[in-house]
């Protein structure tokens, strides 16, 4: 059995964020949740995240500015934004992909599928390069 992925999900509206969880930890996925950008961080250091979902809209930090030092810890996590694209803007975000907060839930979790089932390194059949202790062996 694979391990679960996790996700670290981030909203100032706990109402929202229990719907989310909900329906996340349903699906597979094992949630881990924070209401605040600064809890967020606190927990990513801590824990082994596969993927983080964060609101756009939140207090004192918000979710652009959230993702932008999340990124400067472990870059090549996935990242997704949920928002009122109004809001948004059409500026340069950190995230890896800006969502509309209505979007239906069967299209989060196709998403989320694909952003968290990412491989980091080379792709299948590249050519890798070989390390030079290989090199010295072989000769």
């Amino acid at each position: 059995m694979r391990p679960k992925k996790v996700i670290l999900c981030v909203d100032d509206n706990e109402q929202e964020l229990s719907v989310l969880t909900f329906m996340l930890a349903t699906n597979g996925y094992r949630v881990v949740s924070a209401t605040t950008g600064q809890e967020a961080i606190a927990i990513f250091g801590e824990t082994a995240v596969d993927l983080v979902l964060a609101d756009f809209a939140m207090p004192q930090m918000n979710g652009d500015q959230l993702v932008q030092r999340l990124k400067e810890i472990a870059s090549h996590i996935p990242m997704i934004l949920l928002g009122d694209p109004q809001k948004m803007g059409g500026d340069m975000h950190a995230a890896d992909a800006l969502l509309a907060k209505n979007i239906s839930a069967q299209e989060l979790l196709e998403r989320i599928k694909i952003m968290s089932a990412r491989k980091r390194g080379p792709r299948k059949g590249s050519v890798r390069a070989t390390p030079m202790a290989e090199l010295a062996v072989a000769s």
